[in-house]
């Protein structure tokens, strides 16, 4: 499939292991993780259809801005007990080494895909459902909350899809190290105060208002969007004068945007600014 073609694709994308919606104009598409009898585990299946739903978002001009969330009350309980866990046992180190990348890269395709991703976190959110939220851009949490990097209660490591990476950086070191060691449940209180949680809202409400910021940043310079993206990903790895000089790069690049002058005008007009992503 070519680039062109990509463009448009996911505007009528058919989702098997989760729920997709973009509906109206497009620009805010919502994935839903949809299997509330058991709290929206997990599988190989819906690993790896979300790791490519979100590598095909690179190629997605249409899509400006996504939502992830889960049904019935809860975000993601993280791994299927029986359609994970209990096949990785009978597992061969090659072949569960192909799965731990495989959901790696799910991390890696959220944070590469130039769209800014908002979780709507309610209730249950452990294990690779921890992650997923943590690989957002923008979290919203409820007040039932509960937030937990479970690894080390099943026997593993803390340091799983680059949590030893993203959570540090996102809540501070040792608040991370006694997460990911204990594998106890952040509260949303905690999450709240100590970053992860960008917003509380009512269990009612988490979604819309997702979907509403979301929005308000598909309608914003979407191009410049996903250069700051680019550049909080980037900088991890930089000393300050590579920073300042990627930035300084970047920003050249947005001030040939359409964007960059359509703003302009506005200001010069006394009028809001209708960006539309180039």
């Amino acid at each position: 499939m070519s680039m062109a073609q990509h463009s448009t694709a996911l505007r009528g994308y058919a989702a098997r292991h989760f729920r997709w919606q973009a509906g109206g104009d497009g620009k805010v598409a919502t994935i839903t993780l949809d299997r509330p009898e058991k709290k929206n585990p997990l599988t190989f299946d819906s690993y790896a259809e979300l790791r490519d739903l979100f590598r095909c978002l690179v190629y997605a001009s249409d899509v400006k801005a996504v939502v992830i969330a889960g049904a019935g009350g809860n975000f993601c309980s993280g791994g299927d007990v029986h359609e994970i866990i209990a096949p990785l046992t009978r597992m061969s180190m090659p072949e569960l080494l192909a799965f731990t990348r495989m959901t790696g890269d799910l991390v890696l395709a959220m944070r590469h895909c130039p769209q800014p991703i908002v979780a709507a976190v309610d209730g249950i959110c452990a294990g690779a459902g921890a992650m997923v939220a943590l690989a957002s851009d923008i979290r919203y949490g409820t007040p039932r909350a509960k937030t937990a990097f479970l690894f080390t209660r099943v026997g593993l490591a803390g340091c799983d899809m680059g949590a030893c990476t993203l959570l540090p950086r996102t809540i501070g070191q040792g608040r991370a190290t006694e997460l990911l060691l204990t594998g106890r449940a952040m509260t949303a209180e905690e999450g709240a105060a100590w970053g992860f949680f960008n917003r509380i809202a009512a269990p009612e409400a988490v979604l819309a208002e997702a979907q509403a910021m979301a929005r308000a940043l598909a309608e914003g310079p979407t191009f410049a969007h996903g250069m700051t993206k680019k550049l909080l990903h980037q900088e991890w790895a930089m000393d300050l004068d590579a920073a300042i000089e990627a930035e300084a790069q970047a920003q050249a690049i947005c001030m040939q945007t359409n964007d960059f002058h359509r703003a302009y005008e506005a200001f010069v007009e006394k009028r809001k600014p209708v960006f539309e992503g180039n």
